[in-house]
């Protein structure tokens, strides 16, 4: 499913316009990435749980050259889904 389909199903389950519901949906999706870039965590009972998560710096290789590389620490986004989510995908 990508986003025009996300709103097409948000609009109709809501009764709302497409407009409208694409409106939420960037909303949802500008919340929560400003509350991860200011290191809050979003938890979204029964949905799941957005946070974030550091990463050392770490040695990689190069697979076409076999050479070492450095790859620097950075902090990633990270997703632990909830009991009603999981119980769904099942």
């Amino acid at each position: 499913m990508n986003k025009s389909e996300l709103v097409d199903n948000m609009a109709s389950a809501a009764g709302i316009s497409k407009a409208a519901a694409e409106k939420a949906l960037t909303g949802l999706l500008d919340s929560i990435t400003n509350a991860l870039s200011s290191g809050d965590k979003v938890t979204l009972v029964g949905f799941g749980t957005f946070s974030t998560s550091d990463r050392a710096a770490r040695q990689g290789r190069n697979p076409q050259t076999g050479a070492t590389i450095k790859i620097a620490a950075r902090t990633v986004a990270r997703f632990k889904p909830g009991s009603k989510l999981a119980d769904a995908v099942k």
